[in-house]
């Protein structure tokens, strides 16, 4: 199986909800460095627990903010 890719629309989302990255990462209980390598795409395979704590702090379905594709 090959694997996959992540993409994001983190900070498109939080943006319009008026969040900081540190908010946002305060909430869910991740480092500012990883969610920015995240919005950026540095870092483009986080965990499904990852995905979850994303999606509801932003009030999206994980569907709305991530997208997958094989590499």
């Amino acid at each position: 199986m090959g694997e996959r890719n992540c993409m994001n629309n983190i900070r498109k989302v939080r943006e319009e909800k008026g969040m900081k990255q540190m908010d946002l990462a305060q909430t869910i209980g991740i480092s500012v460095g990883y969610l920015c390598h995240l919005e950026n795409g540095t870092r483009n395979n986080p965990s499904m627990r990852t995905m979850v704590k994303i999606a509801k702090a932003l009030n999206r379905s994980i569907e709305e903010i991530f997208t997958f594709s094989d590499k």
